[in-house]
């Protein structure tokens, strides 16, 4: 008899693994339908000795203090600011769109304050925001963005910007300095050894036991257990009732070149050329000195793995019929992008799966004694 079974190894089922059997003291059997632990932040050696991440580039970047303190129980850190360019007319252009991007694409040479003005400038009033187009041309006027978020949107959704939720540009800031990293956050750094020995350190707990290559709902009624934390699509868990919710996959194309490096940072933007829409060079990321280095295209696809929400009205409605069925069930919790339909960043997720630890230390574990809180919090 297990206290919980967890569906998904990644960082929410991870996390709360981790926590239920360290802090709980609970019996946890976590499954996952990939040969692998870690989710899609999974990385390995490829046959080159190339570090990489399978499932794209994951950059760990956070403000959150008690999420970078709660990782940093399972793994050193090695310190990384992410830089990206964008390929635009032939040239190479800080992204976010920052006073060196508008210098160096008009040819000129403003300062900060003329920033501010050339911008507004430029700017269309839109009153009021509602769509990824409305954010950008309200910031930066209609030229920047057709040549920086146009096309780019368009390959990653299969949609025109005018089509989708202004929280997808939103993402992306303007700023009138020169401070060309991709993320601001307090905490930016990379796990030093990778993702997945953190993951591996994470659940070696002696209450976690993990079957790996195996579908939930094949084994599911023959698994005794008590309760049950679900990280995977929340539609697939009611069986389609209400029609599938729609997401966005990517297929990756891997290379690897017989020479140090390729490109002067680690992802350059591809907005208005070519199919993919990025190339990522992992040893930027990773810091690894090797002879050879390996790339990764990304490409915008409708089928495969579930990536990332659809952000549209339509959607949220969806997501809201079956986010009432889950509220009805009160032994299964819904954690993660996928269980709650929501576009996360690896730190959101482990502050979400945190929380939801919190939630269940309140109700399902019995209130422990400061000599019992001692012992556990020795453990870590």
């Amino acid at each position: 008899m297990y206290d919980y079974l967890i569906v998904g190894a990644g960082f929410a089922g991870s996390v709360l693994a981790e926590r239920l059997a360290t802090v709980g003291n609970k019996r946890v059997l976590i499954i996952d339908k990939r040969n692998h632990i870690g989710g899609n932040a999974y990385d390995y050696y490829n046959e080159d000795g190339i570090l990489i991440h399978k499932y794209g580039p994951h950059i760990f970047h956070t403000n959150s203090e008690e999420v970078f303190n709660y990782l940093s129980r399972y793994t050193a850190w090695r310190n990384y600011q992410h830089k990206v360019l964008a390929h635009v007319d032939g040239q190479l252009l800080p992204i976010p769109i920052n006073l060196n991007t508008i210098n160096k694409y008009y040819g000129i040479n403003i300062n900060s304050l003329q920033m501010e003005s050339f911008l507004e400038e430029r700017a269309e009033k839109v009153y009021p925001v509602k769509t990824s187009e409305d954010v950008v041309v309200s910031k930066v006027g209609r030229e920047l963005y057709e040549k920086f978020f146009k096309g780019y949107t368009r390959k990653q959704w299969a949609l025109d910007p005018s089509q989708l939720d202004a929280s997808v540009t939103a993402r992306v800031p303007t700023r009138t300095n020169k401070d060309d990293r991709y993320f601001t956050d307090t905490f930016q750094a990379m796990p030093l050894h990778g993702y997945t020995k953190m993951f591996e350190k994470m659940l070696s707990h002696s209450n976690i036991k993990i079957m790996l290559n195996t579908n939930y709902q094949e084994v599911i009624n023959e698994i005794a257990y008590k309760k049950l934390i679900f990280t995977g699509p929340v539609d697939e868990y009611f069986d389609y009732r209400y029609g599938k919710l729609p997401y966005r996959s990517l297929r990756f194309k891997f290379e690897t070149l017989d020479k140090e490096t390729f490109q002067e940072t680690g992802t350059i933007n591809y907005p208005n050329d070519y199919a993919f829409t990025r190339i990522t060079e992992f040893k930027h990321l990773t810091g690894q000195k090797h002879e050879k280095t390996t790339l990764v295209y990304e490409f915008p696809e409708a089928a495969g793995d579930p990536y990332y929400p659809v952000p549209r009205p339509e959607n949220d409605q969806l997501y809201k019929k079956y986010a009432a069925l889950a509220s009805q069930l009160s032994n299964t919790y819904f954690v993660g992008r996928l269980a709650t339909y929501k576009y996360y960043n690896m730190d959101q997720v482990v502050a979400q799966a945190l929380t939801t630890f919190k939630k269940i230390m309140q109700t399902d574990i019995p209130k422990l004694t400061t000599d019992d809180e001692r012992i556990l919090e020795s453990r870590g």
